[in-house]
């Protein structure tokens, strides 16, 4: 345990030195002017160091390719270890960039078709139009969304819309940014019953190497997530959440530490006593191998841990 105490206190002593929370570190590339994200990538610089390289219980194989013509395959599969069910999928994308088109198919073997076609920077510079349709054949049933997004320098406005005769579901969200603070708001109504059935806030601070997330979601849920480019090797990220309704605390710490350019090791530890580990080694161009485990610390010797391998494949 002794590299995730200290990259805790390193993360600290971040958090305590108030100069690397107003200047970038030295090395750090200078901002650039661009859009803030849109609400829903908030704090996903620290939840990519919990989320990605790790397939506890799973065995996954994933394909990417590109044909002359430029459409995008992925085709992929999973086997989940403990109850032995397998998922596929297969998605083509295809994109007519002088018209600002992108047409995304996606099949799953649950047997459902989305398709979807988004039009992006033809409207109005800056806009984003996105119809998703989804069809399930076996039993008839059909959905859509439409959905926009809209950005500029200091602002990141989305609204999406079921299309639903009945009432449809509207959710909206905006992202202003003012130097390197944002602040953000997230609702949605739903027009059948006439109700609003989310209402969240969220405020950050950002800089090239370190990134605060704060939100507070329907005033009974309240958290926040910090990310710390500690050097160009080591990233590391805490995660605090509180909800209202059940007083219950959720605590993580996590890294990545870059062996070389082509493996990395991965950590992270939670206040339930749950250590997940990975490691990830690109064997040669376009074949990477991830492995990842969860171990239970409060049940070590009862066995009941997870182990998950996954490969990736593209060409």
């Amino acid at each position: 345990m002794e590299p995730v105490a200290g990259v805790m206190w390193a993360l600290c002593h971040s958090v305590a030195g108030i100069e690397l929370i107003t200047t970038a570190s030295p090395g750090a590339l200078p901002p650039t002017k661009m859009s803030p994200p849109v609400y829903a990538d908030l704090g996903k610089a620290s939840r990519d160091v919990f989320g990605k390289g790790y397939h506890f219980g799973l065995l996954k194989l994933e394909c990417k390719s590109k044909t002359k013509t430029g459409v995008e395959i992925t085709a992929g599969g999973s086997n989940a270890l403990e109850s032995g069910k397998v998922a596929g999928n297969l998605e083509t994308k295809y994109k007519v960039k002088e018209h600002g088109l992108t047409f995304t198919e996606k099949w799953n073997t649950d047997n459902t078709l989305n398709t979807e076609v988004a039009l992006e920077d033809k409207v109005a510079k800056g806009l984003k139009l996105v119809l998703n349709t989804t069809f399930a054949p076996q039993s008839g049933k059909k959905s859509g969304v439409l959905k926009s997004t809209y950005k500029t320098d200091a602002l990141s406005v989305n609204l999406d819309s079921t299309l639903d005769l009945g009432g449809p579901v509207v959710n909206g969200a905006g992202v202003a940014s003012y130097k390197n603070w944002l602040i953000g708001y997230q609702m949605s109504f739903d027009t059948a019953k006439s109700k609003l059935t989310r209402n969240n806030f969220a405020v950050g601070f950002t800089n090239p190497d370190f990134i605060l997330h704060t939100y507070a979601n329907d005033g009974a849920e309240f958290g926040g997530s910090l990310f710390h480019k500690i050097n160009p090797d080591l990233e590391g990220a805490v995660d605090l959440a509180w909800s209202a309704g059940s007083n219950t605390t959720r605590f993580s710490i996590g890294c990545k530490y870059s062996l070389d350019k082509d493996a990395a090791l991965r950590a992270k530890v939670n206040n339930s006593s749950q250590v997940g580990l990975g490691y990830q080694q690109k064997v040669r161009d376009g074949i990477t191998l991830t492995l990842s485990t969860l171990i239970d610390g409060k049940n070590f010797n009862q066995g009941g841990h997870k182990v998950g391998l996954a490969m990736e494949l593209e060409a």
